[in-house]
C-alpha cells in the first residue's frame, strides 16, 4: 500500500489510492471544511500519481525522486494555485500576458510538455474563491484537458462552484475527524502532550489541520481564551458596555486569524517537508494584524457605510483594514461565540460532559444563568449571522447587533 500523510478519512483515502492504481479521472473536486485536510490529500494524490516505484500498489512510495520533490515543493509537474490580494481571490489574470498566481498562467503553464514525466497535477487551493469569470476561464481546460493531466480543486464550499464546473469533476468529500483521531495526530506530530490535544482536538471540530494551526500558535489559544472570557462577562454588561468592548473583540478576533495563518503556513511548510517541522514549533513573520492595517477600505468592496462613527486610533485602524479581513476576523468571533453559547446552554442543562471546550468549565459554572430558550434563539442568530458574513453586510453591524442580542442572565434580566 502507497503512504499517505491524510489521516482520519477512510473513503476518501480510499478514492485517492483507487485513482493512483487505476486511471486517474482529469478534474476532481475536493470539498471539506476549513482545516479538513484537503490539500494534504491533492499533495498525496500528486505523490502516488507522480511517483517512480515500478508497483503502482506502492505508490506514494515517499522514497524515489519524484516523492520527495513533491514532499519539498518543487516538483516541476506539481503547479500550485492559490487566493492573493486584499480580497483573498484566485485571480483570472491578463490574457495577453498572465502573470504567475493566475488561472490563465495556469492554463498556459498545463500546456507545455511535463518536465520530469508523463503527469502534471495541478492543485487549486479555495477554488470557491474563483469567480464566475474565473471559473469560466478554467472551464475550457476543464472540458479539454492535456494529456496526462490532473486538476485537483479544493473547495471549503464547493456549492460556489459554477454547476458547469462540478459537473466535469469527479466529487471527493473529506467530512469530521474523530476526536481520538486529531488527538493521535498531534502528539504523533510532537505539538501538543496528551492532555492538549485532547482539548485541541475538541476546539477544531473535526478538522486536523485546524488542530494542527492551534498545536504550533499558543497565541491563537490564548487569544480565544480571551475572547470567551470576555463574552462570558459581557452577558451582565449594558449595552453601552457590550458596544464598547465589541470593537476590541473584534481586534482580537484579528489577532486570532493572524496567528491562525502563521500557525497554518507552519503546518504547511512542515509538512511539505521544508526546513520548518511541524513539530519545530518555530514561527513564521507575522503579518500585520487587522487592527493595524490602514489600506484603503474601498479595495476590497468596503466603504464609509461599513465603518462605525467615533472611535479611538485602533478602532480607526480595524475599520481602514480590508472588507475581507474583517468579515474574517468577524467570523472568527462569531465561531467562537456559538462555542460559548452551546458550552454554556450545556451546563445550564447539566450535561457537562459534552462540552466543546472543558478548560473553561470553571467559567460556565461561575457565569450567572441565562435561559435555556434564550440560549436557543440566540444560537439560531449566531448561525444567521454567519451566514449574513458571507456577503457584503457590515462585519461591524453584524457584531453590534449581537452584542445587543446576547442574553443577560434571568436575574439581570
Amino acid at each position: 500500500m502507497g503512504r499517505l500523510l491524510t489521516r482520519g478519512h477512510p473513503a476518501a483515502t480510499a478514492a485517492v489510492q483507487a485513482m493512483v492504481g487505476g486511471r486517474p479521472p482529469h478534474a476532481i473536486v475536493m470539498a471539506g471544511a476549513p482545516g479538513s485536510g484537503k490539500t494534504t490529500l491533492a499533495l498525496d494524490l500528486a505523490a502516488g500519481l507522480l511517483c517512480e516505484a515500478p508497483d503502482p500498489a506502492d505508490r506514494p512510495c515517499r522514497e524515489c525522486r519524484g516523492c520527495r520533490l513533491v514532499a519539498h515543493g518543487t516538483h516541476a509537474d506539481v503547479h500550485r494555485l492559490a487566493p492573493s490580494g486584499p480580497g483573498l481571490q484566485v485571480r483570472i489574470g491578463d490574457r495577453g500576458n498572465p502573470e504567475p498566481g493566475t488561472v490563465r498562467r495556469l492554463i498556459a503553464d498545463l500546456a507545455l510538455l511535463p518536465v520530469e514525466g508523463g503527469r502534471r497535477v495541478a492543485i487549486v487551493e479555495r477554488a470557491d474563491r474563483l469567480n464566475e469569470d474565473a471559473q469560466s476561464a478554467l472551464l475550457k481546460l476543464l472540458e479539454e484537458p492535456p494529456p496526462g493531466v490532473t486538476i485537483v480543486l479544493c473547495a471549503d464550499r464547493d456549492d460556489l462552484l459554477l454547476p458547469t464546473v462540478m459537473s466535469r469533476c469527479v466529487r471527493v468529500r473529506l467530512g469530521p475527524v474523530a476526536v481520538r483521531e486529531i488527538e493521535a495526530m498531534l502528539e504523533d506530530a510532537g505539538v501538543a502532550d496528551a492532555p492538549r490535544a485532547s482539548r485541541l482536538a475538541r476546539l477544531a471540530t473535526g478538522r486536523p489541520g485546524a488542530a494542527l494551526a492551534l498545536a504550533v500558535s499558543p497565541d491563537a489559544v490564548t487569544a480565544r481564551d480571551e475572547i470567551a472570557r470576555t463574552l462570558l462577562d459581557l452577558a451582565s454588561a449594558r449595552a453601552s458596555r457590550r458596544l464598547t468592548v465589541g470593537r476590541e473583540l473584534l481586534g482580537r478576533a484579528a489577532d486570532l486569524v493572524v496567528a491562525l495563518d502563521t500557525g497554518a503556513a507552519i503546518v504547511a511548510t512542515g509538512a511539505s517537508g521544508g526546513e520548518e517541522t511541524v513539530g519545530s514549533r518555530r514561527r513564521s513573520p507575522k503579518r500585520p494584524s487587522a487592527r493595524a492595517t490602514s489600506a484603503d477600505p474601498s479595495a476590497d468592496g468596503a466603504s464609509d457605510a461599513d465603518a462605525p462613527d467615533g472611535g479611538d486610533d485602533e478602532t480607526a485602524a480595524a475599520v481602514r483594514a480590508p472588507a475581507s479581513e474583517r468579515r474574517r476576523a468577524a467570523a472568527a468571533l462569531v465561531d467562537i461565540w456559538r462555542d460559548v453559547a452551546r458550552d454554556l446552554l450545556l451546563v445550564t442543562l447539566g450535561e457537562e460532559g459534552r462540552l466543546r471546550d472543558p478548560a473553561l468549565l470553571d467559567d460556565y459554572r461561575a457565569a450567572p444563568p441565562i435561559p435555556p430558550d434564550r440560549l436557543r434563539a440566540f444560537a439560531i442568530r449566531l448561525a444567521r449571522s454567519a451566514e449574513l458574513l458571507e456577503s457584503n453586510v457590515s462585519p461591524e453591524l453584524v457584531v453590534d447587533s449581537l452584542l445587543v442580542a446576547w442574553p443577560r442572565p434571568a436575574a439581570a434580566a
